[in-house]
Protein backbone atom coordinates (compact mmCIF):
# COMPACT_ATOMS: atom_id res chain seq x y z
CA UNK A 1 0.00 0.00 0.00
CA UNK A 2 1.25 3.47 -0.92
CA UNK A 3 1.03 5.18 1.94
CA UNK A 4 1.26 9.07 1.46
CA UNK A 5 3.24 10.52 4.71
CA UNK A 6 4.71 13.58 2.58
CA UNK A 7 1.39 14.94 2.98
CA UNK A 8 1.20 15.02 6.39
CA UNK A 9 2.44 18.98 7.64
CA UNK A 10 5.42 19.44 9.99
CA UNK A 11 5.16 20.43 13.43
CA UNK A 12 6.64 23.88 12.61
CA UNK A 13 3.83 24.18 9.68
CA UNK A 14 1.19 23.08 12.35
CA UNK A 15 2.32 25.70 14.79
CA UNK A 16 1.77 28.36 12.11
CA UNK A 17 -1.94 27.83 11.52
CA UNK A 18 -4.50 30.15 13.78
CA UNK A 19 -5.98 27.86 15.72
CA UNK A 20 -2.46 26.60 16.79
CA UNK A 21 -1.28 29.98 17.41
CA UNK A 22 -4.15 30.47 19.55
CA UNK A 23 -3.71 27.57 21.60
CA UNK A 24 -0.05 28.69 22.25
CA UNK A 25 -1.39 32.00 23.49
CA UNK A 26 -3.81 30.38 26.38
CA UNK A 27 -1.48 27.18 26.69
CA UNK A 28 2.33 28.09 26.14
CA UNK A 29 4.59 27.51 23.50
CA UNK A 30 5.83 24.43 24.89
CA UNK A 31 2.80 22.78 25.54
CA UNK A 32 1.42 23.39 22.35
CA UNK A 33 3.79 21.86 20.60
CA UNK A 34 4.15 19.13 22.78
CA UNK A 35 -0.25 19.03 21.52
CA UNK A 36 1.40 19.06 18.03
CA UNK A 37 3.43 16.22 17.87
CA UNK A 38 0.60 14.00 19.54
CA UNK A 39 -2.04 15.15 17.02
CA UNK A 40 0.87 14.55 14.28
CA UNK A 41 1.17 10.47 15.90
CA UNK A 42 -2.16 10.28 15.37
CA UNK A 43 -2.57 11.36 12.27
CA UNK A 44 0.31 9.24 10.58
CA UNK A 45 -0.99 6.37 12.67
CA UNK A 46 -4.70 6.94 10.54
CA UNK A 47 -3.09 7.45 7.33
CA UNK A 48 -1.14 3.84 7.73
CA UNK A 49 -3.97 2.48 8.18
CA UNK A 50 -5.87 3.90 5.06
CA UNK A 51 -7.17 7.25 5.95
CA UNK A 52 -6.47 10.47 4.05
CA UNK A 53 -4.16 12.95 5.38
CA UNK A 54 -6.10 15.70 6.33
CA UNK A 55 -4.54 19.57 6.05
CA UNK A 56 -2.54 21.83 8.56
CA UNK A 57 -6.13 23.60 9.42
CA UNK A 58 -8.21 20.56 10.65
CA UNK A 59 -5.40 19.29 12.68
CA UNK A 60 -4.72 22.58 14.07
CA UNK A 61 -8.81 22.70 15.23
CA UNK A 62 -8.23 19.21 16.61
CA UNK A 63 -4.52 20.58 18.21
CA UNK A 64 -6.95 23.42 19.93
CA UNK A 65 -9.56 20.77 21.11
CA UNK A 66 -7.01 18.71 22.58
CA UNK A 67 -5.59 21.43 24.64
CA UNK A 68 -8.86 22.97 26.03
CA UNK A 69 -9.78 18.87 27.07
CA UNK A 70 -6.96 18.70 29.11
CA UNK A 71 -6.89 21.67 30.66
CA UNK A 72 -10.32 21.32 32.29
CA UNK A 73 -10.12 20.24 35.68
CA UNK A 74 -11.34 17.30 36.71
CA UNK A 75 -12.87 18.79 39.64
CA UNK A 76 -15.75 20.50 38.42
CA UNK A 77 -18.97 21.92 39.29
CA UNK A 78 -21.77 20.12 38.43
CA UNK A 79 -25.45 20.01 39.08
CA UNK A 80 -26.29 18.16 42.06
CA UNK A 81 -30.10 16.67 41.26
CA UNK A 82 -29.77 13.38 43.11
CA UNK A 83 -32.03 14.35 45.45
CA UNK A 84 -28.74 14.17 48.82
CA UNK A 85 -28.27 17.19 49.56
CA UNK A 86 -24.85 16.76 51.86
CA UNK A 87 -23.37 14.39 48.80
CA UNK A 88 -20.33 13.39 50.07
CA UNK A 89 -18.99 12.04 46.63
CA UNK A 90 -20.42 15.61 45.73
CA UNK A 91 -18.40 17.94 47.80
CA UNK A 92 -20.71 17.82 50.90
CA UNK A 93 -21.96 21.41 52.08
CA UNK A 94 -22.16 24.58 50.11
CA UNK A 95 -20.38 27.39 51.52
CA UNK A 96 -22.36 30.31 52.10
CA UNK A 97 -21.39 33.67 50.39
CA UNK A 98 -19.66 35.34 52.87
CA UNK A 99 -17.39 32.46 53.70
CA UNK A 100 -16.91 32.10 49.81
CA UNK A 101 -15.83 35.88 49.80
CA UNK A 102 -13.23 35.80 53.06
CA UNK A 103 -11.66 32.84 51.42
CA UNK A 104 -11.26 34.99 48.30
CA UNK A 105 -9.79 37.65 50.52
CA UNK A 106 -7.47 35.42 52.20
CA UNK A 107 -6.37 34.13 48.96
CA UNK A 108 -5.19 37.50 48.14
CA UNK A 109 -2.57 38.44 50.10
CA UNK A 110 -0.85 36.97 53.63
CA UNK A 111 -2.57 36.87 56.50
CA UNK A 112 -1.82 36.79 60.32
CA UNK A 113 -2.24 32.90 60.37
CA UNK A 114 0.24 32.15 63.56
CA UNK A 115 1.30 35.63 64.14
CA UNK A 116 -0.47 37.60 67.25
CA UNK A 117 -0.76 41.02 66.05
CA UNK A 118 -0.57 41.97 69.70
CA UNK A 119 2.65 41.10 70.46
CA UNK A 120 4.43 40.97 67.81
CA UNK A 121 5.31 37.30 68.46
CA UNK A 122 4.72 33.69 67.04
CA UNK A 123 0.77 32.75 67.38
CA UNK A 124 -2.00 30.06 67.93
CA UNK A 125 -3.55 29.11 64.80
CA UNK A 126 -6.56 27.87 66.62
CA UNK A 127 -6.92 31.22 68.50
CA UNK A 128 -8.85 32.90 64.90
CA UNK A 129 -11.86 30.41 65.86
CA UNK A 130 -11.45 29.12 69.97
CA UNK A 131 -13.30 31.97 71.37
CA UNK A 132 -16.00 31.43 68.81
CA UNK A 133 -16.66 27.87 68.71
CA UNK A 134 -16.55 28.29 72.98
CA UNK A 135 -19.33 30.77 72.24
CA UNK A 136 -21.49 28.51 70.01
CA UNK A 137 -20.88 25.25 72.30
CA UNK A 138 -20.78 26.65 76.14
CA UNK A 139 -17.50 24.43 75.89
CA UNK A 140 -14.41 25.63 77.81
CA UNK A 141 -11.77 25.41 75.11
CA UNK A 142 -11.91 23.89 71.61
CA UNK A 143 -9.72 22.84 69.07
CA UNK A 144 -9.72 21.84 65.36
CA UNK A 145 -8.08 19.29 62.76
CA UNK A 146 -8.94 18.58 58.66
CA UNK A 147 -12.18 16.24 59.19
CA UNK A 148 -13.69 14.59 62.10
CA UNK A 149 -11.96 11.29 61.39
CA UNK A 150 -8.75 12.64 62.51
CA UNK A 151 -10.48 14.44 65.61
CA UNK A 152 -11.81 11.02 66.48
CA UNK A 153 -8.02 9.47 66.09
CA UNK A 154 -6.14 12.44 67.68
CA UNK A 155 -8.82 12.13 70.53
CA UNK A 156 -8.33 8.32 70.92
CA UNK A 157 -4.51 9.13 70.78
CA UNK A 158 -4.26 11.52 73.23
CA UNK A 159 -5.89 9.76 75.97
CA UNK A 160 -5.42 6.32 75.28
CA UNK A 161 -2.64 5.71 72.86
CA UNK A 162 -0.79 3.31 74.85
CA UNK A 163 -2.99 0.59 75.06
CA UNK A 164 -5.47 2.41 77.37
CA UNK A 165 -8.91 0.89 77.55
CA UNK A 166 -11.63 2.26 75.45
CA UNK A 167 -15.43 1.29 76.51
CA UNK A 168 -17.76 1.85 74.05
CA UNK A 169 -21.06 -0.33 73.26
CA UNK A 170 -21.51 -2.63 70.59
CA UNK A 171 -24.11 -0.83 68.90
CA UNK A 172 -22.13 2.18 68.33
CA UNK A 173 -19.31 0.00 66.06
CA UNK A 174 -19.92 2.16 63.25
CA UNK A 175 -18.81 2.06 60.02
CA UNK A 176 -19.30 4.85 57.35
CA UNK A 177 -18.38 5.35 53.92
CA UNK A 178 -15.12 4.41 52.62
CA UNK A 179 -15.07 1.13 54.87
CA UNK A 180 -13.67 3.65 57.42
CA UNK A 181 -14.59 1.07 61.08
CA UNK A 182 -14.70 3.07 64.20
CA UNK A 183 -12.58 -0.52 65.75
CA UNK A 184 -10.26 0.31 62.93
CA UNK A 185 -9.42 3.70 63.82
CA UNK A 186 -9.35 3.03 67.73
CA UNK A 187 -6.99 0.39 67.05
CA UNK A 188 -4.90 2.76 64.86
CA UNK A 189 -4.89 5.31 67.96
CA UNK A 190 -3.09 2.86 69.70
CA UNK A 191 -6.44 2.61 71.86
CA UNK A 192 -7.41 -0.90 73.33
CA UNK A 193 -10.98 -1.33 72.18
CA UNK A 194 -13.31 -2.93 74.96
CA UNK A 195 -17.31 -3.68 73.64
CA UNK A 196 -19.72 -3.89 75.94
CA UNK A 197 -23.23 -4.83 75.56
CA UNK A 198 -25.08 -6.42 72.14
CA UNK A 199 -26.05 -4.88 68.82
CA UNK A 200 -29.44 -3.02 69.75
CA UNK A 201 -28.82 -3.11 74.07
CA UNK A 202 -26.54 -2.08 76.16
CA UNK A 203 -26.85 -1.48 79.70
CA UNK A 204 -25.47 0.73 82.50
CA UNK A 205 -24.57 -2.76 84.41
CA UNK A 206 -22.39 -3.55 81.44
CA UNK A 207 -20.32 0.12 81.32
CA UNK A 208 -20.13 -0.85 85.54
CA UNK A 209 -18.72 -4.50 84.95
CA UNK A 210 -16.24 -3.05 81.82
CA UNK A 211 -15.19 -0.18 84.16
CA UNK A 212 -13.36 -2.33 86.90
CA UNK A 213 -11.08 -4.04 83.80
CA UNK A 214 -7.19 -2.40 84.62
CA UNK A 215 -6.32 0.53 82.18
CA UNK A 216 -9.39 2.13 81.19
CA UNK A 217 -8.81 5.56 79.87
CA UNK A 218 -12.62 6.31 78.92
CA UNK A 219 -15.62 6.06 77.57
CA UNK A 220 -16.64 6.60 74.20
CA UNK A 221 -20.15 7.58 73.30
CA UNK A 222 -20.66 7.40 69.22
CA UNK A 223 -23.78 8.93 68.06
CA UNK A 224 -25.06 6.69 64.99
CA UNK A 225 -26.07 8.69 62.60
CA UNK A 226 -25.69 6.67 59.40
CA UNK A 227 -28.07 4.50 60.81
CA UNK A 228 -30.74 3.72 63.28
CA UNK A 229 -31.68 0.33 65.41
CA UNK A 230 -35.56 0.04 66.00
CA UNK A 231 -37.70 -1.90 68.39
CA UNK A 232 -36.04 -3.18 71.26
CA UNK A 233 -33.53 -1.21 71.75
CA UNK A 234 -31.74 0.00 75.01
CA UNK A 235 -28.88 2.53 75.13
CA UNK A 236 -27.25 4.32 78.34
CA UNK A 237 -27.55 7.77 77.86
CA UNK A 238 -24.79 10.33 77.80
CA UNK A 239 -25.42 11.90 81.43
CA UNK A 240 -25.36 8.38 83.06
CA UNK A 241 -21.90 7.64 81.40
CA UNK A 242 -20.87 11.06 82.83
CA UNK A 243 -21.31 10.00 85.83
CA UNK A 244 -19.95 6.02 85.61
CA UNK A 245 -16.96 8.07 84.31
CA UNK A 246 -16.43 10.57 86.88
CA UNK A 247 -16.40 7.80 89.28
CA UNK A 248 -13.95 5.65 87.57
CA UNK A 249 -11.64 8.83 87.73
CA UNK A 250 -11.83 8.67 83.37
CA UNK A 251 -13.08 10.44 80.78
CA UNK A 252 -16.57 10.88 78.34
CA UNK A 253 -15.83 11.45 74.59
CA UNK A 254 -18.88 11.97 72.84
CA UNK A 255 -18.44 11.36 69.09
CA UNK A 256 -21.40 13.13 67.45
CA UNK A 257 -20.28 12.77 63.55
CA UNK A 258 -22.22 14.76 61.76
CA UNK A 259 -23.11 17.33 64.82
CA UNK A 260 -25.48 20.16 64.43
CA UNK A 261 -25.22 23.53 66.36
CA UNK A 262 -28.91 24.73 66.31
CA UNK A 263 -32.13 22.73 66.81
CA UNK A 264 -33.03 21.53 63.23
CA UNK A 265 -37.00 21.21 64.66
CA UNK A 266 -36.96 25.36 63.79
CA UNK A 267 -36.99 24.46 60.35
CA UNK A 268 -39.44 21.21 60.05
CA UNK A 269 -36.29 18.65 60.95
CA UNK A 270 -35.74 15.83 62.94
CA UNK A 271 -34.05 16.60 66.18
CA UNK A 272 -30.60 15.97 66.16
CA UNK A 273 -28.11 16.22 69.46
CA UNK A 274 -27.02 19.74 69.47
CA UNK A 275 -23.03 19.90 70.23
CA UNK A 276 -23.64 21.92 73.08
CA UNK A 277 -26.13 19.43 74.86
CA UNK A 278 -23.55 17.15 74.56
CA UNK A 279 -21.19 19.55 76.62
CA UNK A 280 -23.75 20.02 79.15
CA UNK A 281 -24.73 16.45 79.85
CA UNK A 282 -21.49 16.03 80.79
CA UNK A 283 -19.13 14.92 77.83
CA UNK A 284 -15.11 15.72 78.69
CA UNK A 285 -14.66 16.17 74.95
CA UNK A 286 -17.27 16.35 72.17
CA UNK A 287 -16.36 15.63 68.26
CA UNK A 288 -18.05 16.73 65.00
CA UNK A 289 -17.97 17.87 61.71
CA UNK A 290 -17.67 20.75 59.93
CA UNK A 291 -18.69 20.22 56.47
CA UNK A 292 -22.20 18.40 57.32
CA UNK A 293 -24.67 19.85 58.84
CA UNK A 294 -23.00 22.73 60.45
CA UNK A 295 -22.50 23.71 56.85
CA UNK A 296 -19.04 24.82 56.24
CA UNK A 297 -15.59 23.64 55.04
CA UNK A 298 -14.53 20.08 55.63
CA UNK A 299 -13.24 20.42 59.29
CA UNK A 300 -13.01 18.24 62.64
CA UNK A 301 -14.05 20.14 66.00
CA UNK A 302 -12.82 18.71 69.51
CA UNK A 303 -14.48 20.61 72.11
CA UNK A 304 -14.32 20.28 75.65
CA UNK A 305 -12.42 20.39 78.83
CA UNK A 306 -9.52 23.13 78.87
CA UNK A 307 -7.26 20.45 80.40
CA UNK A 308 -7.96 17.42 77.78
CA UNK A 309 -7.69 20.25 74.64
CA UNK A 310 -4.70 21.42 76.13
CA UNK A 311 -3.10 17.80 75.98
CA UNK A 312 -4.15 16.84 72.71
CA UNK A 313 -2.75 20.45 71.49
CA UNK A 314 0.72 19.08 72.16
CA UNK A 315 0.19 15.65 70.94
CA UNK A 316 2.69 15.44 68.29
CA UNK A 317 0.14 14.24 65.44
CA UNK A 318 -1.77 17.71 65.92
CA UNK A 319 0.37 19.04 64.01
CA UNK A 320 -0.13 16.64 60.97
CA UNK A 321 -3.56 16.96 61.29
CA UNK A 322 -3.71 20.89 61.46
CA UNK A 323 -6.05 23.33 58.79
CA UNK A 324 -4.75 26.16 56.70
CA UNK A 325 -5.87 29.40 56.32
CA UNK A 326 -8.50 28.83 53.57
CA UNK A 327 -10.25 26.63 56.21
CA UNK A 328 -9.65 28.59 59.36
CA UNK A 329 -11.03 31.88 57.23
CA UNK A 330 -13.96 29.59 55.95
CA UNK A 331 -14.68 28.42 58.85
CA UNK A 332 -14.76 31.37 61.06
CA UNK A 333 -17.19 33.30 58.84
CA UNK A 334 -19.44 29.93 58.80
CA UNK A 335 -19.73 30.13 62.84
CA UNK A 336 -20.17 33.81 63.05
CA UNK A 337 -23.68 33.32 60.65
CA UNK A 338 -25.00 30.93 63.69
CA UNK A 339 -24.80 34.31 65.81
CA UNK A 340 -27.64 35.27 64.02
CA UNK A 341 -30.14 32.44 63.95
CA UNK A 342 -33.35 34.35 62.59
CA UNK A 343 -31.49 34.41 59.52
CA UNK A 344 -29.45 31.69 59.35
CA UNK A 345 -31.75 29.72 57.27
CA UNK A 346 -31.63 32.62 54.22
CA UNK A 347 -27.52 32.57 54.35
CA UNK A 348 -26.43 29.25 55.24
CA UNK A 349 -27.02 27.05 51.75
CA UNK A 350 -27.13 23.74 53.31
CA UNK A 351 -30.15 24.69 55.48
CA UNK A 352 -31.55 26.58 53.28
CA UNK A 353 -31.91 23.83 50.54
CA UNK A 354 -32.73 21.70 53.50
CA UNK A 355 -35.84 23.49 54.38
CA UNK A 356 -37.00 24.14 51.29
CA UNK A 357 -40.67 23.68 50.62
CA UNK A 358 -42.21 21.27 48.42
CA UNK A 359 -44.43 23.99 46.23
CA UNK A 360 -41.66 25.83 45.95
CA UNK A 361 -39.63 22.61 44.19
CA UNK A 362 -42.82 21.61 42.56
CA UNK A 363 -43.54 24.98 40.83
CA UNK A 364 -39.73 24.79 39.94
CA UNK A 365 -40.26 21.85 37.91
CA UNK A 366 -43.18 22.75 36.17
CA UNK A 367 -41.66 26.08 34.91
CA UNK A 368 -38.50 23.84 33.57
CA UNK A 369 -40.53 20.73 32.08
CA UNK A 370 -41.18 22.28 28.62
CA UNK A 371 -37.46 23.09 28.34
CA UNK A 372 -36.32 19.71 29.42
CA UNK A 373 -38.27 18.07 27.02
CA UNK A 374 -37.02 20.12 24.36
CA UNK A 375 -33.54 19.65 24.97
CA UNK A 376 -34.08 15.91 25.24
CA UNK A 377 -35.89 15.43 22.17
CA UNK A 378 -39.16 13.21 21.31
CA UNK A 379 -37.56 10.17 22.23
CA UNK A 380 -38.39 10.98 26.31
CA UNK A 381 -40.84 11.96 27.55
CA UNK A 382 -40.29 14.20 30.74
CA UNK A 383 -43.11 14.58 33.94
CA UNK A 384 -43.49 16.52 37.02
CA UNK A 385 -42.84 13.88 40.19
CA UNK A 386 -42.59 14.20 43.37
CA UNK A 387 -39.99 12.52 45.18
CA UNK A 388 -38.14 12.10 48.41
CA UNK A 389 -34.78 13.65 49.41
CA UNK A 390 -32.38 12.90 51.95
CA UNK A 391 -29.89 14.82 54.20
CA UNK A 392 -27.05 12.40 53.48
CA UNK A 393 -23.54 12.32 55.13
CA UNK A 394 -24.80 9.90 57.84
CA UNK A 395 -26.91 12.86 59.05
CA UNK A 396 -30.79 11.52 59.79
CA UNK A 397 -30.69 8.13 57.76
CA UNK A 398 -34.25 7.03 57.57
CA UNK A 399 -35.73 10.92 57.26
CA UNK A 400 -36.82 11.93 54.10
CA UNK A 401 -37.82 15.60 52.66
CA UNK A 402 -40.62 15.93 50.14
CA UNK A 403 -39.16 17.25 47.16
CA UNK A 404 -40.28 16.96 43.46
CA UNK A 405 -38.13 16.81 40.18
CA UNK A 406 -38.78 16.08 36.67
CA UNK A 407 -38.75 11.94 35.98
CA UNK A 408 -37.46 10.92 32.51
CA UNK A 409 -38.18 7.87 30.36
CA UNK A 410 -37.02 6.30 27.06
CA UNK A 411 -40.22 5.76 25.15
CA UNK A 412 -39.07 2.68 24.23
CA UNK A 413 -38.55 1.79 27.07
CA UNK A 414 -34.36 0.80 26.34
CA UNK A 415 -32.00 1.05 29.34
CA UNK A 416 -29.47 2.06 27.00
CA UNK A 417 -30.80 5.07 26.10
CA UNK A 418 -31.51 5.90 29.66
CA UNK A 419 -28.31 5.35 30.43
CA UNK A 420 -26.75 7.33 27.02
CA UNK A 421 -29.11 10.28 28.61
CA UNK A 422 -27.12 9.61 31.98
CA UNK A 423 -23.79 9.76 30.43
CA UNK A 424 -24.50 12.47 27.97
CA UNK A 425 -25.68 14.95 31.00
CA UNK A 426 -22.59 14.04 32.79
CA UNK A 427 -20.66 15.33 29.83
CA UNK A 428 -22.10 18.82 29.60
CA UNK A 429 -20.25 22.01 30.14
CA UNK A 430 -21.72 21.82 33.56
CA UNK A 431 -22.73 18.37 34.42
CA UNK A 432 -25.76 17.16 35.95
CA UNK A 433 -26.04 13.87 38.12
CA UNK A 434 -29.42 12.89 38.69
CA UNK A 435 -30.59 9.37 39.68
CA UNK A 436 -31.78 6.00 37.86
CA UNK A 437 -34.52 4.31 39.48
CA UNK A 438 -37.26 1.63 38.11
CA UNK A 439 -36.25 2.38 34.57
CA UNK A 440 -36.27 6.29 35.30
CA UNK A 441 -33.72 9.03 35.64
CA UNK A 442 -34.82 11.66 38.00
CA UNK A 443 -33.70 14.73 38.47
CA UNK A 444 -34.90 16.03 42.11
CA UNK A 445 -34.63 19.91 41.98
CA UNK A 446 -34.53 20.21 45.56
CA UNK A 447 -30.42 21.75 45.28
CA UNK A 448 -31.24 23.61 42.14
CA UNK A 449 -31.87 27.18 42.37
CA UNK A 450 -30.60 28.51 39.11
CA UNK A 451 -33.34 27.34 36.71
CA UNK A 452 -32.24 29.65 33.45
CA UNK A 453 -28.71 28.43 33.95
CA UNK A 454 -29.46 25.17 34.21
CA UNK A 455 -31.63 25.47 31.25
CA UNK A 456 -29.16 26.93 29.34
CA UNK A 457 -26.50 24.70 29.86
CA UNK A 458 -28.91 21.66 28.57
CA UNK A 459 -28.21 23.54 24.84
CA UNK A 460 -25.19 21.08 24.17
CA UNK A 461 -27.34 17.83 25.11
CA UNK A 462 -28.57 17.03 21.35
CA UNK A 463 -25.01 15.93 20.21
CA UNK A 464 -24.77 13.77 23.30
CA UNK A 465 -28.00 11.79 22.76
CA UNK A 466 -27.01 11.36 18.71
Amino acid sequence: MNVNFRAIPSVDALLKVSSAQAAAERFGRTETTRAARDVLEREREAVRAGSPPRDAETLGALLLSDLEASGKSSLRPVYNLTGTVLHTNLGRALLAETAIEAVVEAMRSAAALEFDLDTGKRGERDDHLRALICELTEAEDATLVNNNAAAVLLTLNTLAGHGGGAIVSRGELIEIGGAFRMPDIMARAGARLIEVGTTNRTHEKDYKAALESDGVALLLKVHTSNYRIEGFTKEVEAPVLSRLARAAGVSLVNDLGSGTLVDLTRWGLRREPTVREAVSEGADLVTFSGDKLLGGPQAGFIVGRKDLIAAINRNPMKRALRVDKLRLTALEATLRLYRDPDRLAERLPTLRLLARRHDEIAALARALQGRVAAALGPAFEVEVADCASQIGSGALPLDTLASAGLAIRPLDGSGTALERLASALRALPIPVIGRIAEGTLVLDLRCLEDADAFASNLGGLGNGLA
